[in-house]
């Protein structure tokens, strides 16, 4: 459990990283915590990150098409 009393899981893993164009691959420990949201909220919670990412997505679009002008 947590600070605020929520039920916390953690997960000791490794993170596999290499650069592009690399073959030397960069290991490092890690630990993952997952906290399960109410779901009375968590389907707010995927609606807004999707929104979020549509809204990175057409900026990003924006930014590519007026660089090319």
């Amino acid at each position: 459990m947590d600070s605020q009393g929520q039920v916390e899981r953690k997960v000791e893993t490794v993170d596999l990283r290499s650069s592009a164009g690399q073959s030397r691959q960069e290991k490092r420990a890690v630990e993952i915590i997952h906290q399960p949201n109410d779901k009375k909220t968590s389907g707010a919670v995927l609606t807004n990150a999707a929104a979020s990412v549509v809204s990175t997505l057409d900026s990003a679009k924006e930014a590519i098409s007026n660089s090319k002008a």
